[in-house]
């Protein structure tokens, strides 16, 4: 029998949604919003952005946004543009709708601040019932609204006489659960209104409910607004506006100007050194509104000498409006604001060489990392950057008025191994270990073309250490047998010579790249055919020894090699060879803490043998 096509089987109905409004705003209050206490914010941003719709059809009018709170309501009232009842069903009933996304205002939508219909969610997340009165300025004639929303995902609306609201605008009032009184309280909901709104270019105010007049939040425009007298007053009250935010007194203030995008704020150099890479959080307002404090990727990372205080007029918010979305403006904006930064130092290095001292003692290592990728940069500053050499700590500029060849160490231990020695025999060595400093040692010739530079090797170190005479060299012959058969499990050479300070008994000379192939060496005999071994033995270059160099100057060094007792020349070899090793500061193997342990024990066993 064949398949019989019923269509009735098939029949599909369509279905909405079914919201739960309670796990929405638990959704909202743990993974969208930081805090409960971006109610006011958002409250403050549908006032903004309704005093915007106003202006655009009433230009001239003088609106503003008042706020109320007395510890049993919090309101807030605006002068904007209101809401028809339609406007109420089809906005405030809804959602993940806005008026803000409406047809009738689509084209100003860069004039808000807000791009999220959820906002007037987050008053759910100190209140269970919110009562919104309005009447529209784009409808005379249209009577009040109130619209009451309850957390249980109830709502009502209704229709009002004239007199609930003479003028068009809209009253926001939220009765306040128990538990929500830590962000409801009226001091902290006039602070929370002066975080938020300080710099918003709207009047707003506060009234406590005690009876006096509402108290201005914003009562000057933002500091880079205002008028000043002369530069240096300018300059002062950015740097008094500055300590205010981010309680330091900045080394510095550098103005910050994107017509582009409506951008204008100040970056604060920190007077304080901080580490490579951290990043600071900085504060960004939107159209006044605060939207971040920790808006990191407004800067790029090098620049963790500064902390901004910015306000702009085209970036664009993230879901939760508390940091930035990434896309190509914020990225253009980044690289501009980097510009700024750059230009600041050029004009510090081109006409206040007092500021650009103060500033390098504290911010060499963010010039540093700024230089290596900026050539710019790099060629004006890299001669007056301080480095470790064995001259003490210098600038590249310095340091090449007495060492036309500069030697750089690949290592930290490395420079240390040989720092004292190399001074002493007037070799002029930087010390390349520390991030950055090796590439741009490496590109000094480009500002001091008479300048050579060449990585340090131990071959260069082990010429310039005097030879001693034939004589001392045969009668120390049987010594140093004993002492290179001691150290041959470490692939370790031992030599005599003669080096300033006579203090220090002997040198290793091991790099780190030497260490490495001998590593690679004896991993590849021990996996002797295998893949591995293979893999290894392909890449085996002849294994570079280290060199152990004893200082015939210093008196140990001379009693040691004059001992005929062979157990005792081996066991002086190893304390002198881990004394060495440890000088170096670099990472112990285990072989060599087991032989430094060994030594110690057995030449304090020699000395009591012979006491006894």
């Amino acid at each position: 029998m064949p398949l019989r096509d019923n269509a009735a089987d098939h029949a599909t109905t369509d279905r909405t949604f079914q919201v739960d409004l309670r796990g929405l705003v638990d959704l909202l209050s743990h993974h969208l919003y930081s805090s409960p206490r971006v109610y006011l914010r958002e409250l403050l941003q549908n006032a903004v952005d309704a005093l915007t719709a106003r202006h655009a059809i009433e230009p001239h009018g003088g609106f503003g946004i008042r706020l109320y709170a007395d510890g049993s309501v919090v309101r807030v009232e605006d002068d904007g543009v209101g809401l028809t009842e339609a406007d109420v069903h089809a906005f405030l009933a809804t959602i993940g709708r806005s008026s803000k996304r409406a047809e009738q205002v689509a084209e100003q939508r860069a004039d808000f601040i807000g791009q999220f219909g959820i906002g007037l969610l987050s008053c759910f997340l100190v209140a269970d019932e919110i009562h919104v009165v309005s009447r529209s300025a784009r409808t005379p004639d249209a009577p009040a609204v109130e619209w009451r929303g309850r957390g249980d995902g109830s709502y009502s609306v209704r229709t009002l006489p004239a007199s609930a609201r003479p003028r068009p605008g809209t009253t926001v009032t939220l009765t306040p659960r128990a538990d929500a009184g830590e962000w409801t309280r009226p001091a902290q909901v006039h602070e929370l209104a002066r975080h938020f709104g300080s710099l918003l270019r709207h009047p707003v105010t506060f009234d406590d409910g005690t009876g006096g007049a509402g108290v201005p939040v914003n009562p000057e425009p933002a500091p880079w607004a205002r008028t000043h007298p002369t530069p240096g007053a300018r300059s002062r009250a950015l740097a008094a506006y500055g300590e205010e935010v981010f309680g330091f007194t900045p080394l510095d203030t550098i103005e910050l100007d994107l017509p582009a995008v409506g951008l204008k704020g100040i970056a604060c150099v920190l007077p304080e050194a901080v580490p490579a890479g951290r990043r600071h959080g900085h504060r960004v307002h939107v159209k006044g509104m605060l939207l971040s404090e920790q808006a990191e990727e407004i800067l790029p990372d090098w620049a963790f000498f500064v902390r901004c205080v910015v306000d702009a007029e085209s970036l664009r918010p993230t879901a939760s409006r508390e940091s930035l979305y990434e896309d190509d403006t914020l990225a253009a904006v980044r690289d501009a604001l980097a510009e700024h930064l750059r230009a600041w130092i050029a004009r510090a290095a081109a006409s206040d060489p007092e500021l650009l001292g103060r500033f390098l003692q504290v911010h060499h290592l963010a010039v540093k990392s700024l230089a290596v990728h900026d050539d710019e940069i790099m060629r004006m500053l890299l001669p007056w950057l301080p480095f470790e050499t064995t001259d003490g700590h210098a600038t590249l500029d310095e340091f090449a008025r007495t060492h036309r060849t500069v030697l750089v160490t690949s290592s930290v231990e490395e420079f240390r191994q040989v720092a004292a020695i190399a001074s002493a025999a007037g070799l002029g060595v930087v010390n390349g270990g520390y991030t950055y400093d090796r590439a741009l040692v490496h590109r000094l010739p480009e500002v001091r073309p008479e300048v050579s530079v060449a990585d340090l090797d131990p071959g260069t170190l082990t010429a310039h250490l005097d030879p001693v005479d034939r004589e001392t060299e045969l009668a120390a012959a049987a010594y140093l047998a004993q002492a290179r058969d001691a150290l041959a499990v470490f692939d370790c050479d031992v030599a005599l010579r003669t080096f300033q300070p006579a203090s220090a008994p002997a040198l290793l000379l091991d790099s780190r790249e030497a260490r490495h192939e001998r590593t690679r060496s004896q991993l590849a005999c021990e996996q002797q055919g295998g893949v591995w071994g293979d893999i290894l033995g392909a890449l085996r270059q002849e294994a570079p020894r280290a060199q152990l160099i004893l200082n015939q100057l210093n008196p140990l060094v001379r009693t040691a090699v004059t001992i005929d007792e062979p157990e005792l020349a081996r066991t002086s070899a190893e304390a002198l060879y881990g004394q060495a090793a440890m000088l170096s500061r670099r990472p112990l193997r285990p072989a060599e803490s087991s032989l430094i342990n060994r030594s110690f024990l057995d030449l304090l066993a020699h000395a009591l043998r012979k006491d006894s």
